[in-house]
């Protein structure tokens, strides 16, 4: 069906039906809802080619993760999703699995105007190389952020929140808190473990151990729980980066025959339906993962529509949901 029969079904003119499906300039409300109820009704599909000609825009948007596994990794994605298509774009995604190759070859999609800018889930150390194959194209980072620079990011305090969580743990009577982390490069690993660190300090703590999950998985946290199982000292409590480490590290305490919190406090991070699933439900800090996703793209856009914009850096609100586990 075409724009005019789509004019002629809402009873507006063709000019209305234009700016409603390209988002542009102003339309009365009710007149809106008219075309997109004829819209809806015909199943249209605008002329995306035509539209990149006459726009010189592509109105696709490149998004890196580093792994889609990660259930928090997922819901960011979803959030972009949800706001991208929501402003007349959509989204080529690529699982770069943290390899630079990857990222280097999806990043080709630039030079040949195929997407409009670029949404990066990707390690903070990889960020001054990703900078020099990006250049001046519209770019966000998510979740991982630079303190200064030209790059927009959005993400949470990760000091603080690891901060809440092991003060939580000391106020419940337990001694000797160790860290489930992963990989260093990632810079929500290092301030995390920073926050861990910085209040066992403050209380007078002197015990501590940590354990590096080889990857962001189940299997992972139950391996690094074993770990910690086998020192001469058991910890009393964990703080395990993420939801899925954190679950992994439940059913290696089960399979001790250890019980939770009573033997051993559990707290993840993430706040993703995986906490809900295992038992004991996971006490957990929860990110607005889906409002990551969605700001992400805010800031894309504006970035793409005003290209001197100066660099934003966006700290969302966090918070401590407290279940059986802890």
């Amino acid at each position: 069906m075409s724009i005019q029969k789509i004019a002629r079904l809402a009873g507006v003119s063709v000019a209305t039906v234009s700016r409603v499906i390209n988002h542009s300039g102003s339309v009365k409300p009710q007149n809106r809802e008219r075309v997109l109820a004829a819209i809806e009704e015909s199943n249209y599909q605008p002329n995306l080619l035509a539209r990149q000609l006459r726009t010189a825009r592509s109105y696709m948007i490149l998004v890196l993760v580093s792994n889609i596994a990660n259930p928090f990794c997922a819901e960011v994605v979803k959030g972009i999703e949800e706001e991208a298509e929501k402003n007349g774009y959509r989204i080529l995604l690529c699982n770069t699995g943290s390899d630079m190759a990857r990222s280097r070859s999806a990043l080709t999609l630039l030079s040949g105007k195929i997407v409009d800018g670029i949404i990066t889930m990707d390690a903070f150390s990889k960020l001054p190389e990703l900078t020099t194959m990006i250049g001046q194209a519209p770019w966000v980072q998510c979740a991982e952020y630079a303190d200064e620079g030209s790059v927009s990011c959005v993400g949470i305090n990760d000091i603080d929140a690891a901060r809440y969580v092991i003060q939580h743990l000391i106020n419940r009577g337990c001694q000797r808190i160790a860290l489930i982390n992963h990989d260093l490069s990632y810079k929500y690993a290092r301030l995390r473990e920073q926050g861990y660190n910085s209040v066992l300090e403050q209380n007078g703590h002197g015990w501590r151990a940590v354990e590096y999950a080889s990857e962001l998985s189940f299997d992972a946290g139950r391996v690094a729980m074993e770990m910690l199982l086998r020192a001469d000292e058991r910890p009393d409590a964990v703080f395990a980066v993420s939801d899925t480490l954190a679950a992994g590290a439940l059913l290696a305490i089960a399979q001790a025959g250890l019980t939770m919190p009573d033997d051993i406090a559990v707290v993840g991070f993430d706040g993703t339906p995986l906490a809900e699933m295992v038992s004991p439900q996971l006490s957990t800090v929860a990110q607005p993962s889906l409002q990551i996703g969605r700001k992400a793209v805010a800031l894309l856009l504006n970035k793409i529509d005003n290209p001197d914009t100066p660099a934003e850096r966006v700290m969302m609100d966090w918070r401590f949901i407290e279940r059986a586990s802890a």
